[in-house]
């Protein structure tokens, strides 16, 4: 479909969506790079290519021979500048929600640090409240806590929950393979069934899975025991041996 036509250049459907993603790719690279040393690299290139437009303009052949000799290894070089960037690009690309609609992401990694976690946390006596994302969003929840933005370790974890420390209160928040915030604040169970439930942790790491899909992983200061809730139900004293077996079939579950 022609949405208009100026002498020989003919503007369809197709070239406005092919414009459209070209803009969008160059808008999101130019956010990856906006404060960091890319972003001279990059006025510097496009001052590069103001001078050999110039070059061929004119027709500067000294220039255009130089330029054209620069630009066969321009490439390689680009590439080898620009790694840390391209890196985290398609480290945002591969976390994105429209392609965890098409392909399922190994998680066992970052289940093995969550596990190993809790695992450390219960021997230290440390109390500690992990919620693991999945299909429903706990955005309204994370904006209560702090930002951090890690990817998830068990010695992450362990440090957030240490007493005494200013993020240990709360709950800290998994999404994909980072830790998005900690000290979040999460709504307590109303069920009549957990009333007599001793413990703020507990009744939190319930209640966010009555309002959501999440995963909660609760460990208990006073006992050092691990309970899992899922879908607004306690799995109380969750086995140590068990817990990433029982971690795995509730992150497939539907």
């Amino acid at each position: 479909m022609e949405l208009f036509h100026i002498s020989f250049l003919k503007f369809t459907v197709v070239d406005l969506i092919d414009v459209a993603l070209v803009a969008f790719l160059f808008y999101r690279l130019l956010i990856l790079m906006k404060g960091t040393r890319s972003a001279q690299i990059v006025l510097g290139l496009f001052l590069l290519f103001s001078i050999s437009f110039l070059a061929f303009w004119f027709r500067l052949e000294g220039l255009k021979w130089l330029i054209t000799n620069i630009a066969t290894v321009g490439i390689l070089v680009l590439v080898i500048v620009f790694q840390p960037e391209l890196r985290s690009a398609l480290a945002q690309i591969g976390h994105n929600k429209l392609f965890r609609l098409f392909f399922r992401y190994e998680k066992s990694k970052t289940l093995d640090e969550i596990v190993k976690a809790a695992i450390r946390l219960s021997q230290l006596r440390y109390g500690g409240l992990v919620v693991i994302e999945r299909e429903i969003g706990l955005r309204n929840f994370i904006e209560t806590g702090k930002p951090i933005n890690a990817e998830v370790s068990a010695d992450l974890l362990v440090t957030i929950f240490t007493p005494y420390t200013p993020l240990h209160d709360g709950a800290a928040i998994i999404q994909g393979d980072y830790v998005v915030a900690v000290a979040c604040t999460l709504p307590l169970t109303q069920n009549p069934r957990y009333a007599k439930l001793f413990g703020m942790r507990h009744k939190a790491a319930i209640g966010v899975t009555e309002e959501s899909d999440a995963i909660a992983i609760a460990v208990s200061e006073e006992t050092g025991k691990i309970s899992v809730a899922f879908k607004g139900v306690r799995y109380e004293q969750i086995d140590k041996s068990v817990l990433k077996e029982t971690l795995v079939k509730m992150t497939k579950s539907g």
